[in-house]
């Protein structure tokens, strides 16, 4: 006589058991990148608490715009190629941003950045920069 295995009678449902589970983290990553960027970008922060780098790219937002203030331009960082651990909050990243521009003309690493949003795509001329008020265009 034979049984049926555990394997035969739990599997399915162990395995749509995860596949929910993987779906609810993705959306609650995302609800918290949304939440931040609102708060960004309606308030100027604070960027404090803020989502880590590996929520941001399981929610989709493989990027993070960055302000000069110096010379006010708005740039696009890749969190996918940052050298930093996935568990490593998105704020913690605003002390090692350099504005190129303004680096080059003083001749030292110059930081002048600020954190605007966390986006999906660069910044291009079909996905322009992110702005913080709607009175400020």
């Amino acid at each position: 006589m034979s049984t049926k295995s555990r394997q035969y009678l739990f599997g399915t449902q162990i395995k749509m058991s995860a596949e929910r589970a993987k779906e609810a983290r993705k959306e609650a990553d995302k609800l918290a990148c949304v939440a931040w960027n609102q708060r960004m970008l309606g308030y100027r922060g604070p960027a404090q608490p803020s989502p880590t780098i590996g929520d941001a790219i399981n929610a989709g937002f493989l990027y993070l715009e960055v302000r000069c203030l110096g010379c006010d331009t708005n740039q696009t960082v890749a969190l996918d190629i940052i050298r930093r651990a996935k568990t490593t909050p998105v704020h913690e990243l605003e002390r090692y941003m350099r504005c190129k521009d303004c680096s080059q003309m003083r001749g030292y690493a110059y930081k002048r950045g600020q954190l605007v949003a966390l986006r999906p795509t660069k910044i291009s001329a079909e996905h322009p920069a992110s702005y913080w008020w709607p009175g400020e265009r």
